[in-house]
């Protein structure tokens, strides 16, 4: 049955434009008898003329198909259209089929010439419109795209699929401030809230400043991005202006409000506050120390419950392994391990890492005996809730669905 399956959809794909051509054929001469019913009026000459266009029509499409020339026959076909409108929504399908083969060229030609036609309706150029957009997008002519997006709001602003359409295609191209644009009709005319998303737009131009070395207009593009939703995205950027600038009682108090709202994100954070580029070398230093006292300080800091999550204990542990503190390290892995009647997976193996760096191998080995068999339990990858996509790197757009911050974090050392 499967390959029965296999072979239908074979010849289908390669037969694609006579098959339809064909129910085309069969549409059309039956709707030339229906009227033929109908417009009793009609002379018996005007009647026979019409039949012989649309028949001439149908020879020739037919003559360009048997030869291989199909984009003539596509050509012949869309004529057709001058004898008979009520076939306009055949032939969008028609290209909607071409587009979906892959045959890109034939999906554009077809929803083009529609699009270009003065005898048609504005809902119907409307459709055409948004079929040759799709056409573009699919084809990966992505500016092509746009500008037949944009074409389509001129005539309707309340095009939702079309607005999505738009802003995905900004955002993959990182084109922020249109992205923005975008984004902020998209929430005008549809029922969804794109808040969220907003706010990340805004910390990425806000990011884009910081690149520049414009610290009070990256801030300004903070400040709106909170106005909107007060984003983890924003928070860290916010935290890294503050290093630059000196502020660090605020550095401090954000830094206590990320660990107690968002604490999955701190090994995360403080590898970005790692990631600091510019030409003046003497800020560079002051925020390097300023960076290692946001460190001592989130170290030492009394965390109340919040050191019982095991996402702030390793956050904690990796901070001093990577200072150099391995015997620190050891006695805190060592405290936690005995005080919890059940230690994770992921805490023991990241213990065993650090068994290793201090050559401590009979205690190692003992611990690695009940782990062997659960390694690939602990992974540390990342994955999208929405569609499950998979990164070590974190995302707060999806790289697959394109959705905002559908992130799932696996906890990580």
């Amino acid at each position: 049955m499967l390959g029965i399956s296999f072979l239908n959809y074979e010849f289908l794909s390669e037969h694609l434009l006579t098959i339809l051509i064909v129910i085309v054929t069969i549409a059309l001469f039956y709707n030339y008898f229906l009227d033929r019913r109908k417009v009793v009026g009609l002379s018996k000459k005007y009647k026979s003329s019409i039949y012989e266009k649309q028949s001439q029509i149908f020879l020739n499409a037919t003559h360009y198909l048997i030869s291989g020339e199909k984009d003539l026959a596509i050509k012949e076909f869309l004529n057709a259209v001058e004898i008979n409108k009520e076939t306009i929504d055949t032939y969008l399908t028609l290209g909607r089929l071409f587009r979906s083969n892959g045959e890109i060229d034939k999906a554009v030609s077809i929803h083009r010439s529609i699009a270009a036609r003065e005898d048609i309706l504005e809902s119907t150029r409307l459709d055409a419109l948004k079929e040759l957009g799709k056409d573009f997008e699919k084809g990966g002519f992505l500016d092509k795209a746009l500008s037949t997006y944009k074409d389509v709001l001129e005539m309707n602003k309340e095009q939702v699929e079309v607005i999505k359409s738009m802003c995905r295609i900004l955002e993959d191209l990182e084109e922020w401030q249109e992205a923005l644009k975008y984004r902020r009709l998209l929430s005008n005319v549809s029922s969804e809230n794109y808040s969220d998303t907003i706010s990340h737009i805004y910390v990425k131009i806000a990011t884009e400043k910081l690149e520049m070395e414009q610290y009070s207009d990256a801030m300004e593009k903070i400040e709106q991005a909170f106005r909107y939703a007060p984003s983890i995205s924003a928070k860290i950027l916010q935290l890294k202006i503050y290093l630059i600038t000196g502020k660090m009682d605020a550095a401090k108090g954000l830094t206590v409000e990320i660990l107690n709202e968002h604490e999955m994100f701190l090994s995360f954070m403080f590898q970005d506050l790692e990631v600091f580029k510019t030409k003046d070398e003497k800020l560079k230093k002051l925020y390097f120390t300023r960076l290692n006292e946001l460190k001592e300080f989130f170290l030492e800091a009394d965390m109340n419950e919040a050191d019982k999550k095991t996402s702030v204990f390793l956050s904690r542990a990796k901070m001093m392994k990577n200072m150099g503190n391995l015997k620190e390290t050891y006695d805190y892995f060592k405290s936690w391990i005995d005080n919890k009647k059940n230690t994770t997976e992921i805490v023991k193996l990241e213990f065993l890492k650090v068994l290793r760096e201090l050559n401590k191998d009979e205690e190692a080995l003992a611990l690695a005996d009940s782990l062997i068999t659960q390694l690939q339990k602990t992974s540390t990858n990342h994955f999208c809730k929405n569609c499950g996509y998979k990164s070590d790197a974190v995302f707060w757009r999806c790289p697959q669905c394109f959705e905002w911050e559908t992130i799932n974090f696996k906890v990580s050392l």
